[in-house]
């Protein structure tokens, strides 16, 4: 019997709410200086309100892999996207700096299983062979969201104003949620779609199982908490999001402000680093999947990628601090975007704690989330201080290059698997 593809339907499923996601996530970067203007916020208060995300996001992450792994993916995934339409449309009919504040920080409430619940769907749907390219081709939805998402939202502001713009938006978050409900299903034995052969091909390849919709037990939470790989992952993937954040965020006002592009040029601009994203996500993608088919070790085939892509961000970002040239910038900019996000699926794949793979994927993203506060926040308070955007490259050089650093000491899949309690 040839088996049925149904598995690749959920990531196109997965791939479409990741658009939804980084759309509505990013729409404020653009709409913020119309917002700036008309409810007289100053730099300071902007930092503020881009970092609220990140502190609601670093919570509910958290909890949110938790929550996959006691309560299913569809379930958790269903409810947090109600949450977010509901944010994203609150946004719109912000009166001040405090209800800004709140949705910003409630969306990242919303937004924090996401990631989690993704990484919980791919373990239970995907062989470990497949994984790399399944979470490529999910995963490749947040770079190619950014890139249509500037020129759309750009065009959205321009037609019908900031807070018309959070309305669509709003209610396209909703219009996937009846696909998901009819279409996904927690386990592939629960979907009718998906044949025999199927199963035993995701069976198969997929190692341990989940842990059954089981509380973390105080075993599982020491080995996720003291296991070096899982800890050099959780540090490089907070420097990942620091990168995400920095250039998702504050990219179109440094254009703006430095090189005093308008909001037309600014979309423009930002297609094309977010297109080298995509393109070098989905080649590292196949390649590290590659490898690993091949014999590969997870060392090589999951590692080597995230501390060579790192190390291109180093060299890339850097010069950002010294030059006042456009087209330097954005070369610098758009190797160092495609750079830093082209192994992001080999941060999910590193498959160190099967049995219990939704809240290992909840701490990391965590650290993602705190980069998602740090990143805005940290950004501003320089930019209040100095004017200057210097700071904030050579800082983003000098935690690319930790990543480095850490991921080539300790940073070793192999090892830490065969000790890790099934």
């Amino acid at each position: 019997m040839k088996p049925t593809r149904f598995r690749w339907t959920v990531i196109a499923m997965l791939f479409l709410i990741m658009m939804v996601n980084y759309i509505d996530r990013s729409a404020i970067s653009f709409a913020m200086p119309s917002i700036q203007q008309e409810l007289g916020l100053n730099e300071t208060h902007v930092g503020l309100i881009l970092g609220a995300f990140g502190l609601g996001y670093a919570v509910a992450t958290f909890l949110g892999g938790i929550a996959v792994d006691r309560f299913g993916v569809r379930i958790v995934l269903m409810v947090s996207i109600a949450l977010w339409a509901l944010s994203i449309g609150v946004t719109g009919f912000a009166a001040g700096f405090v209800m800004l504040y709140i949705a910003r920080m409630v969306l990242g409430v919303a937004e924090g299983p996401s990631f989690p619940a993704m990484g919980g769907a791919v373990a239970a749907w995907l062989p470990q062979q497949e994984r790399v390219r399944a979470l490529s081709a999910a995963l490749i939805a947040v770079p190619l969201a950014l890139a249509i998402g500037a020129p759309v939202t750009s065009e959205l502001i321009g037609t019908l104003g900031w807070r018309g713009t959070f309305v669509v938006l709003a209610v396209l978050s909703l219009l996937w949620l009846p696909a998901w409900w009819l279409l996904f299903r927690d386990s592939p034995a629960e979907q009718p779609r998906v044949n025999q052969a199927e199963r035993e091909l995701i069976e198969s390849g997929r190692g341990a199982p989940p842990a059954s919709h089981r509380w973390p037990h105080a075993a599982d939470w020491r080995m996720l908490l003291s296991n070096r790989t899982l800890l050099a992952n959780y540090w490089a993937f907070f420097v990942f999001g620091y990168f995400l954040f920095f250039f998702m965020i504050w990219m179109p006002s440094y254009l703006k402000q430095v090189y005093q592009l308008d909001l037309a040029q600014i979309g423009l601009f930002s297609i094309l680093p977010w297109l080298a994203a995509a393109l070098g996500m989905w080649l590292v993608g196949r390649f590290s999947d590659g490898l690993h088919r091949r014999g590969g070790t997870l060392r090589a085939s999951r590692s080597m990628p995230i501390i060579v892509t790192q190390l291109i961000a180093v060299l890339a970002v850097a010069p950002l601090a010294f030059t006042s040239d456009l087209g330097i910038a954005i070369g610098c900019i758009t190797l160092a975007v495609g750079a830093s996000m082209a192994a992001n699926a080999s941060y999910f794949a590193v498959d160190v704690a099967p049995t219990r793979s939704a809240t290992a994927l909840g701490v990391m993203d965590a650290a993602f989330a705190i980069a998602g506060f740090a990143a805005p926040t940290l950004t501003g308070w320089a930019l209040g201080l100095r004017h200057s955007y210097q700071d904030t490259f050579l800082l983003m050089a000098l935690l690319a290059l930790s990543s480095v650093i850490v991921m080539l000491l300790f940073h070793r899949p192999d090892r830490d698997r065969e000790i890790a309690p099934e």
